[in-house]
């Protein structure tokens, strides 16, 4: 395949695509599904943790999604997308990671939850970018 862009294969206006997409996923599950409680099952998940951690479902859903909203603003503006493709990882595999654990009977397809956070991931890497 022939290199484009001083050697990078994703051009400006598609990285900047697949950033908005990356952070919509962000703000779709931080704003609507934690902060706006749309997902109940999320509630579910972060209820089954260990005590006393999961008696404080309600404002670790809070921190949790502000934390989320704040991921999206920061995929989007591009800065410091290295470290912000390895926040999202350890984020994700922190979260992954005790959903599966502890709230397993919450998640309606474990397998699926798994899979699209890999390809989540995936696109994630893809348009972080070293120069920016």
């Amino acid at each position: 395949m022939p290199q484009h862009n001083d050697g990078k294969y994703i051009g400006p206006e598609t990285r900047a695509l697949a950033r908005g997409l990356v952070a919509i996923v962000w703000l779709y599950q931080g704003l609507w599904c934690k902060l706006m409680a749309r997902c109940p099952s999320h509630a579910a998940v972060v209820g089954s943790l260990p005590q006393p951690i999961g008696n404080l479902a309600g404002p670790l859903l809070m921190i949790i999604g502000t934390l989320e909203v704040a991921l999206a603003i920061w995929v989007v503006s591009g800065w410091r997308s290295r470290l912000a493709a390895a926040a999202q990882t350890v984020l994700l595999l922190v979260m992954n990671g005790g959903g599966l654990v502890w709230g397993r009977s919450a998640i309606p397809d474990p397998f699926s939850t798994v899979l699209n956070n890999v390809v989540l991931l995936a696109l994630v890497w893809i348009v972080s970018d070293a120069h920016v």
